[in-house]
């Protein structure tokens, strides 16, 4: 999966709305910054707990609803939504009201999301990474075929949606996120529309990502994103298969005056 001919890499913020971010109002704010600047898209960490480095932390949903009604432009989205801890049906409304209040701009980021300072456990939820896999599967089937808008009729181990139809049904495209050399979240990537790949050593890695990828023959359009550090150079990236680069805003020490100087030089 090379560069496709006359692809453009777009330029996003991935941004975790945390402490002195944990205001939908300044998110939205930034956002509407971020478009200025011409930066193409712009997407929130969605996060229960952050361990004892981060106080405070906004509902993704929230802040995304911001973003929808102060932009016109930007792509956006939670990066990435945990789908064991939801429940699809609930997430096919929510996704589908956020693709028509921003006019078709919502990109809907998923994966198994991480334990690592008990976001599933402290709740209650299946803290077994195996386990979650197969509830992502199973409420992916729910939650693509409620936004297809037609009828769904599944019964699985872990969902359930019995001859159910949803509408509005806009295109909601999914980017579906894993780590670095995990085979099965890149082949259930494949499936939907694009790969948000964690854990990058460097460009290079990513000449394993698209060979890989071109194995499992992904969708016409379909986006491989990275993340970097806000000094670190995306000139290195643009041609070795990515067509999103984000630049992390966050997680730790977040300081607004510092986020707004990275918002506002725009993409480099």
């Amino acid at each position: 999966m090379a560069r496709r001919v006359g692809m453009t890499t777009r330029r996003g913020l991935f941004v975790a709305p945390f402490d002195a971010l944990a205001d939908p109002r300044i998110v939205g704010d930034l956002a509407a910054e971020a478009e200025a600047a011409g930066w193409d898209g712009f997407f929130v960490w969605d996060h229960l707990l952050y361990g004892d480095r981060v106080a405070a932390i906004a509902d993704p949903w929230t802040c995304c609803a911001a973003v929808a009604l102060r932009t016109e432009r930007l792509l956006f989205g939670p990066m990435v939504t945990p789908l064991p801890r939801r429940r699809p049906q609930v997430l096919a409304r929510q996704a589908a009201s956020l693709a028509v209040l921003s006019g078709g701009r919502l990109v809907l980021g998923l994966g198994l999301g991480d334990d690592w300072v008990g976001e599933f456990s402290a709740f209650g939820d299946e803290a077994d990474p195996q386990v979650r896999g197969r509830m992502l599967d199973d409420g992916l089937a729910v939650l693509t075929g409620l936004l297809s808008g037609e009828t769904v009729d599944h019964e699985g181990e872990h969902h359930a949606a019995r001859d159910v139809r949803f509408r509005p049904a806009p295109r909601v495209p999914l980017w579906l996120a894993g780590r670095y050399g995990n085979r099965a979240p890149l082949r259930r990537a494949a499936s939907y529309d694009g790969f948000f790949v964690i854990g990058l050593d460097g460009p290079a890695d990513l000449d394993t990502v698209t060979a890989d990828l071109a194995a499992h023959e992904p969708g016409p359009g379909f986006d491989v994103v990275v993340d970097l550090q806000p000094d670190q150079d995306p000139a290195e990236w643009l041609d070795r298969g990515a067509s999103w680069v984000l630049t992390r805003v966050g997680p730790y020490d977040l300081d607004l005056d510092d986020v707004r100087r990275i918002v506002r030089a725009g993409p480099a």
